[in-house]
């Protein structure tokens, strides 16, 4: 079952602050951050301090959900980045799918702006 947008703030922050934590990248997520000159702990404190705002999608894996959690990176200026995790609360465990400088994505073609 999905969770709401403040279940899944503090659910994803209390996976992301606990000992046993296991966080994987999708390939995706890893070009992302390359490309975006991001590093992991910009990703983690994003996690651990950050919000979700949205609700949930569907994950490709049945019965888990993705979520956009927002915050802003003390590695680069406190810009706001977003960063869709799939988390796993039982084994401790948050996939990052991808990660999003949040300034610049309202500029994308296709947007509102872009037209």
């Amino acid at each position: 079952m999905a969770w709401t947008p403040k279940e899944a703030t503090y659910a994803i922050r209390e996976i992301a602050r606990s000992d046993r934590l296991s966080l994987t990248y999708k390939l995706h997520a890893k070009e992302r951050l390359s490309e975006r000159g991001l590093i992991n702990s910009d990703v983690l404190y994003a996690l651990k301090y950050g919000f979700v705002h949205q609700p949930s999608e569907p994950a490709t894996r049945a019965g888990y959900n993705r979520y956009r959690m927002e915050g802003k990176t003390p590695n680069s200026g406190a810009r706001s980045i977003g960063v869709v995790a799939i988390p796993d609360r039982a084994g401790c465990l948050l996939t990052i799918v991808t990660v999003m400088w949040l300034d610049e994505f309202e500029t994308r073609s296709g947007s509102i702006i872009g037209e």
